[in-house]
């Protein structure tokens, strides 16, 4: 029997996957990311890849869809005040999967069903400890503006967020 005739059986290939895509997300950005390569480093041939993923969108949809996921337990249980630091910590810790999130090579994975409810749920965390909506949105523009800045070193002190974020978000 060739191994085409073979049933196919790896465990659990989609979450193979999507931890060698991390792996590769955090070595050097979403750039890096390949179904050609994540497949190679779960020890399967690239047609097995497209088995889960049409291409390198809908594996950084799942990605993206994953970590949004994480994000949300991040931020949940927590003060509103609480949540600022949360989210700049989790900006700082994860920069690769955090840009990934958020960042252009999703555009075209908006219409995710999987992607858009993991976005969802984590915004819901921030909307349900806001007083308000509008509060939710001025707060979700500033912790995301200064976890950008400091990521790309553009501000003072950048070298030692914690004094920034002391600054910045005292509470």
């Amino acid at each position: 029997m060739s191994t085409l005739d073979r049933p196919y059986h790896h465990g659990d290939l989609r979450a193979a996957l999507l931890d060698a895509a991390d792996a590769l997300l955090d070595e050097g950005g979403d750039g890096a990311v390949s179904l050609r390569e994540a497949a190679r480093r779960a020890g399967v041939s690239p047609t097995a890849a497209y088995r889960h993923f049409a291409d390198k969108t809908a594996l950084l949809a799942a990605l993206a869809a994953r970590h949004f996921a994480q994000f949300g337990q991040a931020l949940g249980g927590r003060s509103f005040d609480a949540m600022g630091p949360a989210y700049v910590r989790f900006a700082l810790e994860r920069p690769g999967r955090f840009r990934l999130m958020f960042g252009p090579l999703l555009r075209a994975a908006q219409t995710d069903p999987a992607l858009q409810a993991a976005s969802a749920a984590a915004f819901q965390a921030l909307r349900q400890a806001a007083p308000d909506e509008a509060s939710a949105l001025r707060a979700w523009a500033m912790v995301h503006g200064l976890a950008h800045l400091l990521l790309d070193g553009a501000l003072p002190g950048s070298n030692d967020p914690d004094a920034v974020l002391a600054r910045v978000l005292p509470g």
